[in-house]
């Protein structure tokens, strides 16, 4: 298994090999095009994200002490950057989830190249996961 620093260096290099944001864009949508299907028994407003301008929808397992994700969103960039996101955080125990940031979004430069509103997204999609990696590890300590 790769830890999630090994995970984030080979994204920004996945993103080295572009030479400009179109391209980056395309690869995006083409990560999103990977994610795992949603059942649709989960797109609920219990696991809808806040504060993200397209539906997103993302639901937790707790399966052998790790957090399994699968999300989904109607948007092709956004459900990208989800895809990114949970390449990161999935199959990781609540205490590699909490104590891991998302800095590949600055290494690769997302961040200054998405709007204010899906940058508001982005943040609530990294605080979305957290919040159930701090549910399930307050249940796993009860």
């Amino acid at each position: 298994m790769n830890t999630p620093t090994e995970i984030q260096n080979a994204i920004v290099e996945e993103f080295s090999f572009f030479e400009d944001w179109t391209q980056k864009y395309e690869y995006i949508i083409e990560c999103g095009k990977e994610l795992e299907d949603l059942d649709p028994q989960y797109k609920t407003e219990e696991n809808k994200v806040r504060g993200c301008q397209s539906h997103v929808w993302l639901h937790a397992s707790y399966r052998n002490g790790k957090l399994h994700f699968t999300a989904a969103s109607e948007a092709m960039i956004v459900k990208g950057l989800v895809a990114l996101l949970l390449r990161l955080y999935n199959d990781r125990t609540p205490d590699e989830i909490l104590a891991t940031q998302p800095d590949f979004i600055e290494a690769i430069g997302m961040k200054a190249h998405l709007s204010p509103t899906r940058s508001n997204g982005l943040a609530s999609m990294v605080k979305h996961i957290k919040a159930y990696a701090l549910a399930y590890k307050s249940k796993s300590l009860a």
